[in-house]
């Protein structure tokens, strides 16, 4: 059979939109490297995902490497995407891993707390990429904790100066301590985008009551409590029974905690020195046993993974107010569906269009697209995708140079 000239072209252009396609299928635009640690081996495991631009699809970039220590539950980046810190409860320790351009990692340095505190449940990176904050479930000599005795009375969180290759340095000095004292089961921290104030969570079963314990911060890391309701020593402030994740907003107006305890998902304004009011509408529902929580960078949607029901619920912020609302998904539900025990979430931090979840029981990570209109969830492509053993942590980077845009009130 032969072809005139027209379509000789039109065969050729057939052809060549044929292979573009195959290649553009083989060799998907990565807009974000994710990592995931896992700690169900001794030592613990990293591993390295591609996340996909057009479908938020998932695939692993190059082998696990290890933790550099035991039982790793929280992950950090440096501002400049140079550097992954992760915090392994198991052994106190603290690492630094140098992040290629090709997202392989390279440990650098090893840390093991002591005067600092033991036994690390969270760490956070402040804005400005000058200090990583590290919460301890116990003081230094301590290996439990006893309510209102003389020692072992509470949590610690610590401060390390960042150097800009990213090198951890000595932790900032609290008089004659190498930390602040916090309450008993200290589980989160988080820092405002601002810089002026730093929040760690803490609870008491004993009592039944939840606790913010808030700080002051100078840009070289010294902290000062900030008065809040209770009497108790280190006046933190009331959240609910037993909070679990805290986030704040790119404009550092407003802050949110869950409580795993209740179901419920606690607002709070930010005012003048730091000092949290509740939103008066509030708590918010959630679904059962809430705890990752994660605010999306333009500042304008929430989600909450919720471990029992293996679910994510999304909200919308009212920027004027804070006020969460339940964003209603196509099929009429607020929540949506997770692999077994979700324990930690995010939202891609190159376009802000993909979310997920590390799920702990079920070996796996969620994936979901982000609608950008309503923050409503549908699940991602080709998903869940299987992680090392009992996932407990997640963080990401973006590939690339982008940039969203942060919505004011």
């Amino acid at each position: 059979m032969k072809f005139n000239k027209v379509g000789q072209v039109s065969l050729v252009s057939a052809i060549a939109l044929i292979l573009a396609s195959t290649f553009t299928a083989c060799n998907p635009t990565t807009i974000d490297y994710v990592f995931v640690a896992g700690n169900k081996e001794n030592p613990g495991q990293i591993q390295t995902f591609l996340a996909d631009r057009v479908s938020g699809a998932l695939s692993i970039q190059g082998s696990t490497v290890s933790s550099g220590g035991v039982d790793p539950v929280s992950l950090a980046v440096s501002t400049d995407y140079a550097n992954l810190y992760v915090a392994n409860q198991g052994d106190s320790s603290l690492v630094q891993f140098s992040i290629s351009s090709s997202a392989a990692l390279a440990s650098v340095n090893t840390l093991t707390l002591s005067s600092e505190g033991n036994s690390p449940v969270a760490i956070a990176m402040n804005a400005a990429g000058t200090l990583l904050y590290v919460a301890n479930k116990y003081q230094p000599g301590c290996s439990t904790a006893v309510t209102g005795a003389a020692t072992c009375n509470g949590g610690a969180l610590a401060v390390f100066p960042v150097s800009s290759t990213g090198a951890l340095g000595t932790p900032v000095a609290n008089g004659s301590l190498s930390y602040w004292p916090v309450g008993i089961n200290p589980t989160a921290v988080n820092a405002l985008a601002s810089g002026d104030a730093v929040y760690v969570s803490t609870y008491d079963p004993t009592a039944g009551l939840g606790y913010l314990y808030g700080f002051t911060s100078t840009t070289a890391g010294a902290l000062a409590s900030i008065k809040g309701e209770s009497t108790i020593s280190g006046t933190p402030f009331f959240a609910g029974v037993k909070p679990v994740g805290i986030a704040s907003t790119p404009t550092s107006r407003f802050v949110y905690v869950t409580d795993f305890a209740q179901n419920e998902l606690i607002a709070y304004s930010v005012l003048d020195g730091g000092v949290l009011q509740p939103l008066i509408n509030g708590p918010f529902k959630t679904g059962n046993q809430p705890s990752a929580i994660t605010v999306d960078p333009r500042g304008i949607f929430i989600y909450v993974s919720n471990e029992l029901d293996n679910s994510v619920s999304a909200y919308d912020i009212a920027l004027s107010t804070g006020t969460p609302s339940a964003a209603v998904n196509t099929t009429g539900s607020t929540t949506n569906v997770t692999g077994t025990q979700p324990v930690a979430i995010l939202v891609d931090p190159a376009y802000g269009r993909y979310v997920y979840t590390a799920n702990f029981l079920d070996n796996s990570i969620s994936g979901f697209e982000l609608n950008a209109s309503t923050g409503t969830l549908t699940p991602a492509q080709s998903g869940p995708y299987p992680t090392v053993g009992q996932p407990a942590a997640i963080a990401a980077i973006p590939h690339g140079n982008h940039s969203i845009e942060v919505d004011q009130p």
